[in-house]
């Protein structure tokens, strides 16, 4: 079949997909799923590496895969490397995640390709960057959580270090890179001209930490754990109700006003303990007991609603099940349905950016490993004794 395009916007394009693992399935996927012809590289299946995200059949790999072509090719052989060339010479983008020296031993570094086709946009993908120190390093995410600053402000305080439940500096890298490419695409329409564009999973997760940056470089404050409980803004964190935990975050003193009256502890306003932001923060645990107190009366349900009619912002603090049972979760349409060929029907979240003209979806499932290779490969012209000759050799 095709490109089956999940959407108009970005369905003039064609991007040559060579990454593996997540950050750079992730920068993909999210040009696929506007509607680019993403066709992705992987290597036949007699040469395979373990590069599936927990094998193709498996719901991570089906996920990150949508709405993309696959083709393969033995980058090892001569025919497979001039074949790759031949695919990038129809594309607008390429999207690598090797290790930043493989790419110029292939010979599909951006140098090398740019010569020929000026208007290429190349994105890049690496652990550490694409020179310095630590270029060569292996990366993975877990790692740049620890070196980019996350872990050091996850956790209860004075407990171990902590990473957060999923792996943000890959997705993070991979969102990033798909916003590069579509400023250089932008750039390129008045240019015309393609360029080079990088990023990491350490640049990633240092820009994620966001106002914890600033507080280091402008206020020289190094921030630690503070569990459940917002840094600076307080009282804002993890409360108990009679009935289980909830979130409650209470920013500036119109709320806090609001927050005490809805509570039942008027007094709290004036309290020199609590009446102002700097002593709340001073005397958080003492608050948070109370809040706690308080909050114990009475089921999360009756608190939601009182503290949302006041203008408190609050809610559930939910599992995956309770997520997707949200009345809010539905009505946005997150749930997209597919038919994969090889699995059935499957429920996947879709975008969370809704363009009201020009919508992305799922419009195909995930592919196997090499399902559209000689689809693709035929519409580069190759003939049927092309493409005999060429499996036969295990080019693809």
């Amino acid at each position: 079949m095709p490109h089956l395009p999940a959407s108009a916007a970005l369905q003039r394009f064609r991007v040559i997909d060579l990454t593996q693992v997540r950050a750079g399935p992730t920068a993909c996927r999210q040009l696929a799923d506007w509607g680019a012809d993403v066709i992705q590289v992987q290597m036949p299946e007699h040469m395979r590496g373990d590069d599936t995200l927990g094998g193709q059949d498996g719901s991570d790999y089906q996920y990150t895969h949508r709405n993309k072509r696959s083709i393969t090719l033995d980058l090892k052989q001569a025919e497979g490397i001039a074949t790759l060339k031949r695919l990038i010479a129809g594309a607008d983008v390429v999207v690598e995640n090797f290790r930043p020296d493989v790419k110029y031993r292939l010979g599909i570094d951006y140098e090398s390709l740019a010569a020929d086709h000026p208007r290429l946009v190349y994105a890049s993908i690496s652990g550490f960057g694409q020179t310095g120190p630590l270029a060569t390093r292996p990366g993975f995410d877990q790692i740049a959580q620890g070196m980019g600053g996350l872990m050091s402000v996850t956790g209860e305080p004075g407990q171990a270090p902590m990473r957060v439940g999923i792996p943000i500096a890959d997705l993070c890298a991979g969102i990033f890179a798909a916003q590069g490419i579509l400023v250089a695409l932008l750039e390129r329409e008045a240019s015309g001209k393609g360029q080079w564009l990088h990023t990491s999973l350490l640049e990633a997760m240092v820009y994620m930490m966001d106002f914890q940056t600033s507080r280091y470089l402008i206020d020289g404050e190094v921030a630690t754990q503070a569990g459940n409980f917002h840094p600076t803004s307080i009282p804002t964190g993890v409360y108990k109700a009679r009935d289980g935990y909830m979130n409650i975050a209470v920013f500036g003193s119109k709320i806090w006003e609001r927050f005490c009256n809805i509570l039942g502890a008027p007094e709290w306003i004036t309290d020199e303990r609590y009446h102002d932001k700097p002593s709340r923060s001073v005397n958080r645990d003492a608050l948070n007991a109370e809040i706690n107190q308080r909050l114990a009366q009475q089921d999360r349900s009756h608190w939601i609603t009182q503290l949302n009619e006041g203008g408190v912002a609050c809610g559930l603090i939910n599992d995956m099940r309770e997520v997707f049972d949200e009345p809010q979760v539905r009505h946005l349409g997150m749930v997209k349905d597919i038919v994969s060929k090889w699995h059935g029907p499957q429920r996947l979240v879709g975008q969370p950016v809704q363009l009201e003209r020009t919508p992305g979806t799922v419009a195909r499932a995930a592919p196997r490993r090499g399902e559209h290779s000689e689809e693709i490969l035929r519409e580069l012209g190759l003939g049927q004794d092309d493409l005999t000759r060429m499996k036969a050799a295990g080019v693809y």
